[in-house]
């Protein structure tokens, strides 16, 4: 694979081989996927953006962590696809951001959207082009995504990789996430599957 550096995962997870753009190189963390058996057009793709709090810390207020999991359970029950992880910390701003808009929130009852406006950052900043290119690279054409934002589907098509259809990934949620869900729903970001759980 021109462009991409490839090797074997090993875990829990099983068959998983990491794919990294090699034309980043440049960039500290440059776009990466975990690749299941051998994707082709139409097999469950994930577009992921990191969430240290929720991936690393485990914390629930948010459900990047389960939407994680759940993808590649899918996938591996899929038998193959494809997760694409972009390092796009706090919808883009970066983690300093993400600390301040959150202090903020749990200071004045605010969500994050609305932290983010009082402290002068951008409701979302993702792009997703990376993902596209990534995808390209992989031979795909067009893909089931995984996600709850209809941004993600609208950006890769932009890319030029068509979303033959959009699988809602349902969430599991603590107080906080499913608050922080609402919101994210409220500004376009999400659709929450079956709206909001009985």
């Amino acid at each position: 694979m021109t462009g991409a550096v490839m090797h074997q995962l090993e875990g829990a997870d099983g068959a998983f081989r990491a794919v990294v753009l090699e034309a980043e190189a440049d960039r500290a963390n440059p776009p990466c996927a975990a690749v299941y058996g051998e994707p082709s057009d139409g097999c469950p793709v994930r577009v992921h953006s990191r969430c240290l709090y929720g991936e690393v810390f485990e914390s629930t207020d948010c459900d990047c962590l389960w939407q994680l999991r759940e993808s590649r359970r899918i996938i591996r029950e899929h038998g193959s696809g494809v997760l694409v992880y972009l390092d796009q910390e706090g919808r883009g701003a970066g983690l300093v951001a993400k600390a301040k808009g959150l202090q903020l929130s749990q200071k004045e009852d605010l969500d994050t959207f609305a932290s983010y406006a009082a402290l002068g950052y951008k409701a979302d900043t993702r792009s997703y082009e990376d993902a596209a290119a990534l995808l390209k690279q992989l031979g795909l054409a067009k893909v089931t995504l995984l996600t709850n934002n209809p941004a993600k589907v609208y950006a890769l098509e932009v890319g030029g990789i068509e979303v033959e259809m959009q699988q809602l990934v349902p969430p599991e949620l603590s107080d906080t996430a499913l608050k922080y869900l609402v919101a994210k729903e409220i500004h376009g970001h999400a659709i929450l599957p079956n709206k909001l759980p009985a």
